[in-house]
């Protein structure tokens, strides 16, 4: 969990018992200005998830590994992150753009860009729907529900307890699943822009515009994150939250348990120091991913 403040990871060890790690955190943006603009502040909060994502797991998957004798370095979890960020491009960029090139004698260009977008989104959907049949993906699954439940419940001003919580939804408009797919949708807008040109043109500015896609999907998540309440607005990330039916499950109380301890350890400090901060941006922190 990322709170305004400070981070925290909790891991429930093989053994029974709940570790649980925090550490104070200042973004980058807090040392330069620009960082924090609209746009800016997208690409940051992404990179920022990406480098603490790898130390966090590295550190999560060595306490869970700790009885079994084994360890597992920081060398090897960004050597699989890094071969899994290669076959996520070519798969989900750098194909579907391949492919809309070969038809460019079938299809005008704008038809081309349609079929583009299309494949993206088809292979996305058929990657997700894939690992969701794999037993220990249900299982991160299950603890994806459970971080979405306490941030649910917390946004309520729910008691944070396992029994308040457990009713709450394990949906959360802003997930990391409906940025993706809302980043699909954007980039069959962005690429309409970039003119007709051969294979090398459409990987390098589709690889190039990645990041203005996501510092803009950015942007329209955390404005519909504040408009919730408008009907436009629900409607807009309803597709985001059905998608989210296959990337959360169900999660049983430990799970639960383990959620909340991330989550008070992530907002200790602030709690402690008054409550200044509001239950909804506490949780708005929380949720980058």
């Amino acid at each position: 969990m990322r709170g305004p403040r400070r981070l925290a990871v909790a891991v429930r060890r093989p053994a029974g018992d709940i570790l649980v790690e925090s550490q104070a955190f200042t973004s980058w943006a807090a040392h330069h200005p620009v960082l924090r603009w609209p746009f800016f502040r997208g690409i940051v909060a992404l990179i920022e998830s990406l480098v603490l994502g790898i130390r966090y797991l590295s550190l999560s998957a060595n306490w869970a590994l700790e009885e079994e004798g084994e360890e597992l370095t920081t060398r090897d979890l960004v050597l699989t992150v890094g071969l899994a960020l290669v076959v996520a491009v070519a798969l989900f960029v750098l194909l579907p753009a391949a492919l809309a090139v070969l038809s460019r004698k079938m299809l005008p260009f704008y038809g081309q860009n349609l079929l583009e977008g299309g494949l993206r989104l088809a292979l996305f959907l058929a990657y997700v729907w894939a690992i969701s049949r794999v037993r220990e993906i249900q299982r991160v699954f299950q603890y994806h529900g459970a971080e979405h439940k306490v941030i649910n419940a917390l946004e309520a001003g729910e008691d944070l307890k396992v029994e308040k919580v457990r009713p709450y939804s394990t949906l959360h408009p802003r997930c990391g699943t409906s940025f993706l797919l809302l980043v699909l949708v954007l980039t069959v807008v962005f690429f309409s822009f970039l003119g007709e040109g051969g294979l090398l043109w459409r990987l390098a500015s589709r690889l190039v515009l990645l990041p203005v896609v996501a510092g803009v999907a950015y942007e329209i998540m955390k404005f519909s994150s504040r408009h919730i309440d408008s009907l436009l607005v629900r409607v807009a990330v309803a597709p985001g939250l059905w998608l989210q039916r296959l990337t959360t499950r169900e999660p049983d109380d430990d799970m639960l348990e383990v959620a909340l301890k991330a989550l008070m350890a992530a907002r200790e400090e602030d709690t402690a120091g008054g409550g200044e901060e509001s239950a909804g941006e506490a949780a708005g922190a929380g949720r980058q991913v």
